[in-house]
């Protein structure tokens, strides 16, 4: 029986891993979903040292690390806090050992920082969480860490609304 490969099925047939890797914007990194629970709490994602994603010194391409890495929170915030609008609004990557193997990103939601969101977004409207995640090598050592600020805002929200001075956090 011939199998049709994930990528070419319709959206509505694959399940949310196959849309990942799939998503043309992380498809040519190579990235391999190892495990992604379904309301995205724990998710570990391989990147394979392959191609693009090595930089001139052999080692893994910051760039490569960066495009992963981006969206992973604020896809997790989507799911857990469905209806409301989410975005990256700033993210930083230090990198402390050079990627000479391939990476797995690493990423855990905890359950008391969505009851702190919660809280948040109950009392302000709105929440701008920051979560800490990281790249691991074959070794299992920490290649990189990554501070992802997302801005969580309710439908309909807009910033501001009517004050001149807007705070900075609120665009």
């Amino acid at each position: 029986m011939l199998r049709m490969p994930s990528c070419l099925l319709p959206r509505r047939f694959q399940n949310a891993a196959q849309r990942l890797q799939c998503n043309p914007a992380l498809r040519s990194l190579g990235i391999q979903v190892r495990a992604l629970e379904a309301d995205w709490r724990r998710v570990r994602i391989g990147l394979p040292l392959r191609g693009a994603n090595v930089n001139p010194g052999g080692c893994m391409f910051g760039g490569a690390m960066a495009a992963l890495a981006d969206p992973i929170p604020a896809l997790a915030c989507a799911r857990i806090f469905p209806g409301c609008a989410v975005w990256t609004r700033s993210m930083q990557i230090d990198f402390r050992h050079e990627g000479r193997t391939d990476l797995e990103l690493r990423f855990t939601f905890a359950p008391a920082h969505e009851t702190e969101i919660r809280i948040e977004l109950e009392a302000r409207g709105r929440a701008t969480p920051t979560f800490e995640y990281g790249f691991y090598d074959a070794r299992d050592r920490l290649c990189a860490q990554v501070r992802n600020k997302v801005a969580i805002r309710p439908a309909g929200y807009r910033s501001g609304a009517g004050r001149e001075n807007i705070d900075e956090e609120d665009r």
